[in-house]
């Protein structure tokens, strides 16, 4: 059984990894790689790389494939580490990190897993 996934198109602010965690860029109807856990996340980038300019595919809800950054346990709230890769959220006390949805599978760096996209904020306790 297939999940709908909800997909835009947007312009390239920079070169983007597919399967890698996206952020607004500088302008209106662009986006860019995620470089860190604090950034505000949108969506994961489908499953072309794009260059710089280009325009992407980005899936902003539904189940879809990311590329994990480090070990990830099934249920564990997902932000971005600073190559735009899934990793387990945690945040220092006070700190926010910007979620980017739920795993659905355990996995290391490197694996292709899923995540529940479901977007939001964290703040360490």
């Amino acid at each position: 059984m297939s999940t709908p996934v909800l997909t835009r198109t947007y312009l390239t602010g920079g070169a983007i990894t597919k399967r890698r965690i996206v952020k607004w860029g500088s302008a209106d109807h662009t986006v860019v790689q995620a470089t860190a856990a604090t950034d505000s996340l949108i969506g994961v980038a489908a499953e072309l790389d794009a260059a710089s300019g280009e325009r992407i595919d980005v899936h902003l809800s539904g189940v879809v494939e990311v590329e994990f950054g480090g070990n990830v346990t099934r249920g564990a709230q997902i932000t971005a580490d600073t190559s735009g890769k899934a990793v387990a959220a945690a945040p220092a006390a006070g700190v926010n990190n910007g979620i980017i949805g739920i795993a659905m599978v355990s996995g290391v760096s490197g694996d292709i897993g899923t995540v529940l996209l479901a977007q939001s904020t964290l703040q360490g306790a």
